[in-house]
């Protein structure tokens, strides 16, 4: 139960403080925006890497305990358990950022950081980059976590600044999601668009997640 509870505390310390710095930053309309945003969810991860690592591995992400379930590296029942405590901490974390952005008084270009589509840019485009996305994303993880070929005690570094530099390159066309938990939470408090978009970021980054447990297994062997 320890793990499934870390998985929930990470998940929720993502959310909380990687859409926390896009509210509270003013979007990301700028550079400056995109890079702290970016810089946010990638020193989050980070952090719960360093944090609870040692105890659930720190998934904190649906698509990456997905791609570690098909690796072979967890068992069906864990994998499960992972995800719906991912997705409570994810829920527990945006309802504290609605609850802090209708504490405060100021106007926010965004009051739940929730993902969709940017302006001009097609579903399917989302969709794609998504996939892409989370694909190299859990690549980095299974490569940087694995046993016998990993980074040890400097995975969680490697994996924080790989989620940074997707996070620059998405952030434009769907604000950046690779975890379905993280888009899920926020969605369901923003509605509208988040909401009608909402299957893109599930559907592509599990699927990204899928196509990289089986890279990586056919590259390791």
């Amino acid at each position: 139960m320890k793990k499934y509870f870390a998985e929930m505390i990470g998940t929720m310390v993502l959310v909380l403080l990687g859409c926390g710095s896009a509210i509270f930053n003013g979007g990301c309309g700028t550079t400056a925006q995109v890079l702290t945003v970016a810089s946010a969810f990638g020193l989050s991860v980070v952090a719960m890497a360093y944090a609870i690592g040692g105890v659930s591995g720190c998934h904190i992400n649906p698509a990456i305990t997905l791609g570690v379930f098909l690796s072979g590296r967890m068992s069906g029942k864990d994998a499960g358990m992972y995800i719906l405590f991912q997705v409570i901490g994810a829920f527990i974390g945006s309802a504290i950022l609605f609850a802090l952005v209708n504490g405060i008084n100021i106007d926010y270009a965004t009051t739940t950081g929730a993902n969709a589509c940017g302006e001009g840019v097609s579903v399917w485009a989302g969709f794609l980059a998504e996939l892409v996305g989370t694909f190299i994303f859990v690549l980095v993880v299974l490569g940087a976590t694995d046993s016998e070929k990993g980074a040890g005690a400097f995975a969680g570094l490697a994996i924080g600044l790989s989620l940074i530099l997707i996070h620059i390159v998405l952030i434009p066309i769907t604000g950046t999601s690779v975890n379905p938990a993280r888009s899920f939470a926020p969605a369901l408090f923003e509605g509208g668009k988040a909401m009608s978009q909402l299957w893109i970021f599930i559907v592509a980054p599990l699927a990204g997640g899928a196509l990289s447990a089986a890279v990586w297994k056919a590259v390791k062997n």
